[in-house]
């Protein structure tokens, strides 16, 4: 089933529109809602949840007690985060002193004295009092005579994180989960199951996943009794845990690999007649989400079937549009739907990712208000549909079910949902109101380890200081400030965005702004974009030497394409000595006009080339694809970097050099510190970022007055031939930039050439050794050298982190860009605990990267550069596999300069004694007395260019923090550094310094002068003499 109907609905709505243009629709449909019986509904359904309170407690007064907004409502977010799924003992003990330590839970006053509140509150404060902020776990136990030691401190912590898990978890397995349904008050609501879990990252996760499902489903249906729907219980399905790579890009392998596992999956609750719900998820996973529900409902053996539904997120600005969308997919079947309109999960991560994206705007408002704005209009066309769709309104605010029961005119044709263990109190207020209505409880069900990521999100939507659940039952917050209408809170549309959040393309201020993004997850984004770059495609590229502005004759050859030695990428001339010669000869000449050039002017240019570069990315992207073998992603990835050097340069330059700087001294003296540019710069740059780092080298020489002689990497000059040109139509005089194409013998001659003042390099530690010797050995002045080199990076993961988290990025700190980044991972270090478990993770989801030609935008992986370094990659390969242990060797394509990813392990770091340039991670195991050590081990290599840490314990961050290392990353992946952001280079073996892309490059690129002026020197200081006697 991998094809639709032509009349089926198409869903192509705008990724991110405008939160003005919506709040203006959003508060004139809002102004027929009778506001007077609401909020008096409103005022009932509160007054009722506070009467409640004390009977209900629960997870409603613990968020009330541990808000988000203190230091133990933080430190227990991340302890119910990963202590229960920490195995050792003397990890978890690192981990209570590191969060219980460092917060107030024993001078907590404990407000509530409900069950889970009071409990937790004990086993919490028993954990404050043994531990004190600063003392080490060893201390405690040496002082056991005095305290309760450890043991009881973990039991402590463990047994209050689980009390908190079990109030958000209806069962560890579905069994229990039915039985405890069917218990008690349980059998008042009807019943929703969520089987916790992360998305897959590999094969076998899937299909665990859907092992689990089609077991749950079995149960329910058993256990179900004999209502007919919408009465029936259901469950929820996660689509990304039913797929190792459930992503847009990878749209075609999706719908044929997915969409069959889903048919069944609803095949099989049709059979019980349950209700078959597929989540809502990430804003780029929703054109795709789509696009798998069309094809499922389309199955023949679903026709008639009222149980099939989905989630719809009313923070999404597209949750309209998905409504319109289903309903007359709904229609076009002659069907009905069950939708749960949903607020959303994932706020936080869809502000970030935007932002790191480059997008135009957010696909979620910023203000929860909008959010709760767009809920009610949601509701409205839900209800004014339900011929074709029954809706399920999945909230805890008293205001928003009051709106939906006055705009239902009844109790029919819809239902309420709560989650477990929250909003009891106000649906038992809502059927003393309206016995009537309906509400489903959504019950996740899982073992308390596997609580993480929906505890986290449950966390963060309901325990923040705005959140109605967390002030709904305190008596301190008037009623009438909780009914105050979200109209009414908005006011007008121009007050729809939160104004601490800046749009993506502002995240810089006043400064620059960001640099432009594709957001690859959008289908008509993305196709959009396939379009401009066949297109751009079409013609032909050229590189030779260019001086003056003038390309220079010479002999010509061929450049094959990395993926394809049969595909030509384009045509290149390269210098020769003279050519060499001419070009430095050149760019002297141009010195003495570009030097005078303001630092207006020079920012102007740069600027100029920044947005040429944005309104040329696809043709950009071709060139990065067909001659540097970069994958589409990398490519724009590539291009916003250089984009964002442009605009960085021009910015600190012109704070730098547009004024000198005025120094305190003696009256009678002025003082001044001005940055003078040094003469002719030789920027050698390599072939694994042929536009950000070359561009970025010359931006920087040229934005500190200096002229420029350019040499790429001979695998890459077509993008470095287009990049000058770009900078020339900009406004950079022919004069300032020169580019010599050439191999390393050209660049020996330009080191080596008396014109020139100095060298910025990227490249290997051997070459960088060769031209500081070089320059060393020279005559005349000392000229310095800018290098940044490689390293042997490490990261290490302990038994706190999340597996799936490391898994993620490991795989991108070590695959992507075929491992081709001096940043990319190359020994990981994992706590031994959790070793198996996640090298397992890592090589399942290496399986799943796709290899291949770089213009296909699915391809996670493309070749290395050429030839020579896939010899030297595949020599070192054939070495680690005759001598250690092989967790995975891939297969990689025939034909091109492929290399697969491969994990090895070592027996010690030391064992990794030179950076191997491609997809190869090494792994080695450490035990949690020996961190020190390995951290030592780890820095004794001499290199110190990038370094991750996957900890949830603070004080790890501190010692790595200590670690002689340029770049250290904490909880992420370890590429990528953002210009201005995360300034990047190293030390040691890895580099010179400055960092490129951070506030102190630019004056290596200058000399300093001072002039110091006696300014009484013609006889008196007129201005001493002429102060008053009072100032």
């Amino acid at each position: 089933m991998d094809k639709i109907s032509s009349a089926a609905p198409v869903f192509s709505p705008p990724y991110a529109e405008d939160d003005v243009a919506i709040a203006d629709r959003l508060l004139r449909a809002q102004n027929g809602a009778d506001l007077p019986a609401v909020k008096a509904t409103a005022r009932r359904l509160i007054e009722g949840i506070r009467a409640k309170a004390p009977r209900f407690g629960g997870i409603d007064d613990f968020l009330q007690e541990y808000s988000l907004s203190t230091n133990e409502g933080l430190a227990l977010m991340v302890l119910a985060e990963a202590l229960l799924r920490v195995p050792g003992d003397d990890t978890a003990d690192r981990l209570i002193e590191d969060k219980l330590g460092r917060s107030d839970f024993l001078h907590h006053e404990v407000r509530s004295h409900t069950p889970l509140v009071t409990a937790s509150a004990w086993a919490l404060g028993l954990a404050a009092r043994v531990i004190a902020p600063g003392e080490t776990p060893e201390g405690v136990v040496a002082g056991l005579a005095r305290r309760l030691g450890l043991p009881t401190v973990r039991t402590a912590a463990r047994q209050a994180m689980k009390l908190l898990g079990s109030h958000f978890v209806l069962g560890e397995t579905i069994g229990a989960a039915l039985d405890r349904a069917n218990s008690g008050s349980g059998r008042l609501f009807r019943y929703s199951f969520d089987m916790l879990g992360e998305g897959a990252r590999t094969a076998v996760a899937a299909a665990r996943y859907r092992q689990s499902y089609a077991e749950a489903i079995d149960a329910i249906g058993r256990a179900a009794g004999n209502a007919r729907l919408p009465d029936r219980p259901g469950i929820s399905v996660k689509l990304s845990a039913l797929h190792p790579r459930y992503e847009e890009i990878s749209r075609e392998v999706v719908l044929r690999e997915l969409v069959p596992v889903v048919i069944a999956l609803a095949r099989q609750a049709r059979s019980y007649d349950l209700n078959f719900t597929i989540d809502a998820e990430e804003a780029d996973r929703l054109d795709l989400s789509m696009a798998v529900i069309a094809r499922v409902v389309a199955d023949p053996a679903l026709a008639g079937w009222d149980g099939f539904g989905l989630a719809i997120q009313a923070y999404q600005k597209r949750a309209e549009s998905v409504i319109s969308f289903i309903a007359d997919l709904a229609e076009a079947h002659a069907r009905r739907f069950m939708v749960r309109l949903v607020k959303g999960a994932y706020w936080d991560t869809e502000i970030k990712r935007a932002q790191e994206r480059g997008l135009d705007d957010y696909p979620v408002f910023t203000r929860k208000v909008m959010t709760d704005l767009n809920y009610l209009a949601c509701a409205r066309q839900l209800l004014a549909r339900r011929a074709c769709i029954f809706p399920q309104f999945a909230t805890h605010n008293a205001m928003t079910v009051a709106h939906i029961v006055h705009e239902a005119g009844g109790s029919d044709g819809y239902e309420f949902q709560r989650l477990h263990g929250m909003g009891e109190a106000l649906y038992a207020s809502l059927r003393e109101l309206h016995p009537d209505i309906a509400c489903r409880t959504y019950a996740p069900v899982g073992q308390h380890r596997d609580l993480l990521a929906y505890l986290v999100r449950r966390l963060l939507e309901n325990g923040a200081n705005s959140s109605f659940v967390s002030v709904a039952a305190d008596p301190n917050v008037p009623i009438e400030q909780l009914v105050t209408s979200e109209a009414e809170i908005v006011g007008q549309a121009d007050a729809a965005r939160h104004p601490h959040i800046p749009r993506p393309r502002d995240l810089y201020g006043t400064a620059r702004p960001n640099s432009r993004g594709v957001e690859l997850g959008h289908h008509a984004s993305l196709t959009a974009l396939r379009t401009e770059i066949a297109r751009a495609g079409a013609v032909s590229a050229v590189a030779a030497p260019i001086i003056d502005g003038k390309a220079q004759d010479g002999p010509s050859r061929q450049l094959a394409s990395p993926s394809d030695p049969g595909v030509v990428a384009g045509t290149a001339v390269e210098a020769d000595v003279a050519t060499a010669d001419r070009a430095v000869a050149a760019a002297a000449a141009g010195f003495a006009t570009w030097c005078l050039a303001s630092a207006a002017q020079r920012a102007k240019a740069l600027r100029r080339a920044a947005d040429l570069i944005e309104a040329r990315r696809a043709r950009l992207i071709h060139l990065l694809a067909v001659e540097a073998g970069k994958t589409i992603d990398d490519a724009i990835a590539e291009i916003r970097e250089a984009v964002d050097f442009c605009r960085y340069y021009a910015a600190e330059g012109e704070a730098l050099f547009g004024a000198e700087l005025r120094l305190p001294g003696p009256t009678g003296e002025s003082n001044a510190l001005r940055l003078r540019p040094r003469g002719v710069f030789v920027a050698i740059s390599p072939w694994n970022f042929p536009l950000a780092i070359f561009i970025g080298q010359i931006a920087a020489a040229l934005m500190a007055g200096n002229t420029v002689v350019a040499k790429p990497a001979e695998q890459t000059p077509l993008i470095a031939a287009e990049t000058v040109r770009v900078l020339h139509e900009s406004g950079v005089p022919d004069s300032a930039l020169q580019l010599v194409p050439g191999d390393g013998a050209i660049g020996a001659r330009l080191v080596n050439h008396p014109a020139i003042a100095s060298v910025v390099f990227t490249g290997s530690y051997d070459t960088a050794r060769a031209i500081n010797i070089a320059l060393a050995n020279r005559p005349g002045a000392i000229l310095p050298l800018i290098a940044e080199t490689g390293g042997i990076n490490a990261m290490l993961a302990d038994s706190t982190a999340l597996a799936e988290q490391v898994t993620d990025d490991v795989v991108t700190s070590a695959f992507r860009s075929a491992g081709q980044r001096c940043s990319a991972l190359r020994l990981l270090c994992l706590q031994d605990d959790v070793a198996d478990d996640i090298i397992a993770m890592i090589v399942g989801a290496a399986r799943e990267l796709r290899i291949g030609d770089p213009r296909d935008v699915s391809i996670h992986l493309g070749p290395v550069i050429d030839h020579e370094a896939k010899a030297r990659l595949d020599e070192h390969i054939a070495r680690m596999k005759a001598s250690t242990r092989v967790h995975y060797a891939g297969t990689a394509p025939d034909v091109g300069h492929f290399v697969a990813p491969h994990v090895f392990e070592l027996q010690q770091p030391a064992d990794l004694g030179q950076e191997v340039f491609g997809p190869v991670l090494h792994v080695v195991r450490y035990r949690a007395d020996d961190l020190d050590a390995t951290l030592q081990a780890i820095a004794a290599s001499g290199y110190g260019l990038t370094f991750g840490l996957h900890s949830r314990i603070s004080q790890l961050v501190d010692t790595v923090a200590g670690l002689p290392i340029g770049n250290i990353y904490v909880n992420r992946n370890m590429i990528g550094a953002v210009v201005g952001v995360q300034p990047f280079g190293g030390c040691g073996l890895s580099g010179t310094g400055p960092k490129a892309g951070g506030p102190h490059y630019l004056a290596r690129f200058a000399t300093e002068q001072t002039l110091t002026i006696n300014t009484a020197a013609a006889g008196g200081n007129a201005a001493l003499a002429s102060l008053g006697e009072r100032g």
